[in-house]
């Protein structure tokens, strides 16, 4: 069967969610307290902080404290949270032609979640094997 639709927000989500859950077994548990949102596009003040011109050069943020600066007298206004960007991403995705959206997505939240844990390059090598 062909598929007549590009991919939705729902269905980035759900492989985003899966990613999620693919993490090292030492790190799911944290993760999970992480919100995952999956948005068309990046919003305008967004790209602005960031100093981005072009919105599809965005695929995904992570807004949060990372564990390795967190506090106990913290006082968050919102979880933290990963944001994939499904436009970014399909073009991406389109533009490659040479991995699935799967694997596009999980090497996505890897190096969001690395963020968020304060993850080397090292560390993520190990974990995202995103060149084999």
């Amino acid at each position: 069967m062909t598929r007549k639709y590009a991919p939705s927000i729902t269905d980035i989500e759900a492989l985003a969610h899966d990613a999620r859950q693919r993490l090292p077994p030492a790190f799911v548990e944290k993760a999970l307290e992480v919100a995952i949102r999956v948005e068309n596009m990046p919003n305008a003040v967004l790209l602005s902080e960031m100093e981005i011109e072009d919105p599809f050069e965005l695929t995904a943020v992570y807004e949060g404290i990372p564990l390795t600066q967190k506090s106990v007298s913290d006082q968050p206004f919102a979880p933290d949270t990963v944001t994939l960007f499904r436009r970014p991403i399909l073009d991406e995705w389109a533009s490659r032609g040479d991995v699935s959206l799967a694997e596009l997505v999980g090497h996505i939240v890897v190096h969001e979640f690395a963020h968020h844990f304060g993850w080397s390059d090292e560390d993520i090598a190990q974990i995202d094997r995103w060149w084999e």
